[in-house]
Order: structure tokens, then C-alpha cells, then sequence
């Protein structure tokens, strides 16, 4: 076996195993203008972002971070909230599967973070987006700030290589209330 094989590989691999590949994001801007004024969305920034490290044959764990900040608090319409991952044909390529569980928090009067309730109070059941599902929708009371998050998650990822595609999802978040689409 020639020697040099393993000196050039193991360079290889050590940076595949220490670059992290952060989460995409995408966000609605086109709104109505009314509407505009009611309620506003916020992409994360890249710090808070949910993170991973994904490379060849690896079954690894998601370290939980912020989507989307949205402010409804001049809002008091029930407000249906739709996460979309966009990029699912070129994830399908590097992934056997990739399954997150979507938060979705309310700010309190203290200024705190807490899980949020759906229409009527009721707490939400565990919310999973996939890239079979490609989305997610959920009902939440207007009059609030929220923040959708990725809580955790999975994934497979084949002998992804960065030239064959993303291997970061992209998030579009959508807001509808009211039968008008924002």
C-alpha cells in the first residue's frame, strides 16, 4: 500500500469533520402594505442559528438555534404560521433523511421565552418538518411576539462533497390570517 495515501486523506477528512454547515434561511418580503404595519418577521441571525456537522456516511444530532423572530403584537387576528423548507431537491442528494422539531415560543411581559399555545390555548403537539413534508403550518393568537426555532433534530447524510449541492436547508416562513396572505 503506498504511504502517501494516508497523509493526503487524513487532511481531508479532519476538514470535513470541522466544518460546520449552518442553516440557511429565507423569509416572505413581500407583504401588504396594511398588513405590514401589523405584523412583522425577523430573520435569525447567523449566531443563533440552528448548527451542525455534516459530512460522508455521518448519522449526527442538530444543536437547537432561532429561525424567525415574528411580531404580532398590534395584531389581534389569530395568525396561521407556515415554515416551508425550500431546498429539499438538492438536500435529497447528501441526505437519507434530515428530521427537525420546529419550536415555537411566545415573549412573556418579564421579556422571556416561553413555549407557545395555539388558538384556544391549547398547547401545540410536537411539530416535525422533514424533507418528505417540505413544511409545516401552525395557529397561534395575534397580540404576541414569537419565535420559531429548530429544537433538535437528525440526519443521514451520504458521501455528501460540497461541489454536489447544499447541504444546508432553506427556510421560508409564511404568515397568513384572515384569509390575506402576508
Amino acid at each position: 500500500m503506498n504511504k502517501r495515501l494516508p497523509k493526503r486523506i487524513f487532511p481531508f477528512i479532519a476538514l470535513m469533520l470541522l466544518i460546520p454547515w449552518p442553516v440557511a434561511y429565507g423569509y416572505e418580503a413581500s407583504r401588504a402594505s396594511a398588513a405590514q404595519e401589523l405584523i412583522q418577521i425577523t430573520a435569525a441571525e447567523t449566531s443563533v442559528q440552528p448548527t451542525w456537522t455534516a459530512f460522508g456516511k455521518a448519522v449526527g444530532g442538530v444543536t437547537a438555534g432561532d429561525l424567525f423572530y415574528i411580531d404580532a403584537t398590534d395584531d389581534p387576528a389569530d395568525i396561521n404560521v407556515t415554515l416551508y423548507l425550500t431546498n429539499t431537491s438538492e438536500l435529497v442528494h447528501n441526505y437519507r433523511y434530515l428530521i427537525l422539531k420546529v419550536g415555537l415560543y411566545s415573549k412573556t411581559a418579564d421579556g422571556d421565552w416561553q413555549k407557545a399555545t395555539g388558538s384556544e390555548s391549547k398547547p401545540l403537539t410536537d411539530i416535525f418538518i422533514t424533507m418528505r413534508n417540505g413544511q409545516v403550518s401552525f395557529i397561534v393568537p395575534g397580540y404576541a411576539k414569537y419565535k420559531v426555532t429548530i429544537e433538535e433534530g437528525s440526519f443521514y447524510c451520504y458521501g455528501a462533497k460540497a461541489s454536489e449541492g447544499n447541504l444546508s436547508p432553506n427556510f421560508y416562513l409564511e404568515i397568513e390570517q384572515q384569509g390575506a396572505m402576508h
